[in-house]
């Protein structure tokens, strides 16, 4: 499983202090940003990469989060889900099987980050009666 993380010019510094978290943890890191990327750009760039395997993750950090959620939930097969607090995080992957989630560096702050992110990185889908709206979800697109 990789992290795939990206961010636009807003959400560089705490993408920065996410990633750093995460490769602490012992998780493997794949940093898609480039300078001057527009959050479309970027989530587009995330999703490509969590698309490439089952098991890999997305993170999106702008200033607020909701554009990059906008776009992730265009994406056929993507389930996203906008975060700002570590049991929402958690959760998403728990009962929605979430691949990717955004946040706001105008949101949250730097330990807020960490633990959002750990959160969304140790849930684990529970399968069962959450797989109908799963299946649901990736019927829309």
């Amino acid at each position: 499983m990789a992290i795939i993380i990206g961010a636009d010019t807003a959400g560089s510094k705490l993408k920065d202090v996410v990633k750093d978290f995460l490769v602490g943890e012992n998780f493997e890191v794949v940093d898609v940003t480039q300078d001057g990327q527009d959050f479309v750009d970027v989530t587009l760039a995330v999703a490509a990469e969590v698309n490439k395997q089952e098991e890999n993750l997305g993170i999106v950090i702008d200033a607020y989060g909701a554009g990059p959620f906008m776009v992730a939930t265009k994406i056929k097969g993507m389930v996203a889900a906008e975060v700002s607090d570590e049991r929402s995080a958690y959760m998403t992957r728990g009962h929605n099987n979430s691949r990717m989630i955004t946040m706001g560096s105008e949101i949250v702050g730097e330990g807020l980050a960490k633990n959002i992110a750990k959160g969304f990185v140790n849930g684990k889908y529970d399968g069962g009666r959450h797989q109908i709206r799963v299946d649901m979800l990736n019927k829309m697109c």
